[in-house]
């Protein structure tokens, strides 16, 4: 009940949401080949996995292929903060691999969720903004040349709470996040809003949703967090993302909610498998600089058992 209680808010404060602003028109893309492009949160996978149960309970029918390629410690800005992973290796940036993974995994839609890294955790810096902005206008830019289209999702919310021993309220701190880094977030959101107001990017505004639940729910819950380590999203918070991209494509469902279908819990779970089976193998096909990162299967022995996957779930949506 408190889950449920919990989205009828969001509910509520998306309505209120888009009283305020325009959003994209409202429909299920036609694309057949949807890629999810991002850092860690989107490597972690458990807001695409969501999506896709959702596809496949709701529309069985469409057979959309959706595809997850995001990398861990990603940024778009093409920026590092010195000693990076204890000075292992800087952080990856897109750009490295984005000509790649266009040409070989030909998206017809690319959904990007990226600005988590991109202020690298320090007080809001004009070059660091200008980093962030040149390197999504060049994100946009290739995947329109590319013959694809794109969505951007402003960055999930930094929730300096639970973390509050790991931050330095100063920003002076070399070795924590800084305790205000949200609002350098919300700065880079509402620049993404901005292109879509004036430009005609098409934007989903997470962070501001994410940011009002939490603020309606902290006065009778100030524990209350969508995010444990203060960046990446909990299960509750994947849902919200999930949410909030569903919403956009006119399919008003509770991602992940058992009540959708007698077997969304086993649905689910195969999705997942499916999911980090095909993410796995294209990041390893198409290639990266992220020391750590899994292997993954061959690509066709990947393809293969992620259909095996498909069918076995597909097969429990026609249980009554």
């Amino acid at each position: 009940m408190r889950l449920l209680s919990l989205f009828l808010t969001t509910a509520l404060l998306v309505g209120c949401h888009r009283e305020m602003l325009p959003l994209p028109k409202q429909e299920l893309p036609a694309a057949q080949r949807i890629l999810f492009l991002g850092d860690s949160i989107t490597h972690g996978g458990g807001y695409v996995a969501y999506i896709d149960t959702a596809l496949t309970i709701s529309r069985p029918d469409l057979h959309k292929e959706i595809l997850s390629c995001g990398l861990s410690s990603e940024t778009v800005s093409g920026l590092s903060e010195p000693g990076h992973a204890g000075g292992q290796f800087p952080r990856p940036s897109v750009h490295e691999r984005l000509d790649r993974v266009l040409a070989q995994m030909k998206p017809d839609l690319v959904v990007a969720c990226y600005g988590m890294n991109d202020g690298i955790y320090m007080p809001l810096s004009e070059d660091r903004f200008a980093a962030f902005r040149q390197g999504m206008t060049l994100l946009h830019d290739k995947v329109i040349a590319s013959g694809a289209k794109i969505v951007h999702m402003t960055p999930p919310v930094f929730d300096n709470v639970p973390i509050q021993a790991r931050t330095d309220p100063t920003g002076k701190d070399a070795t924590k996040q800084y305790a205000g880094y949200d609002e350098v977030l919300a700065k880079y959101a509402a620049w993404l809003v901005e292109k879509r107001d004036y430009d005609g990017w098409a934007v989903i505004d997470l962070h501001y949703v994410m940011d009002q639940v939490i603020k309606g729910v902290r006065p009778s819950d100030p524990a209350f967090t969508f995010s444990n380590d203060g960046v990446h999203p909990n299960d509750a918070g994947h849902r919200l993302m999930a949410q909030n991209v569903l919403d956009a494509w006119a399919m008003h469902t509770i991602a992940g909610k058992e009540d959708i279908h007698p077997k969304a819990v086993e649905i689910h779970k195969l999705i997942a498998a499916k999911q980090a089976l095909l993410r796995d193998a294209w990041l390893t096909t198409t290639g990266h600089k992220r020391p750590g990162v899994k292997d993954g299967l061959p690509l066709p022995e990947a393809q293969a058992k992620a259909a095996e996957l498909d069918a076995q779930a597909r097969a429990l949506v026609k249980i009554p």
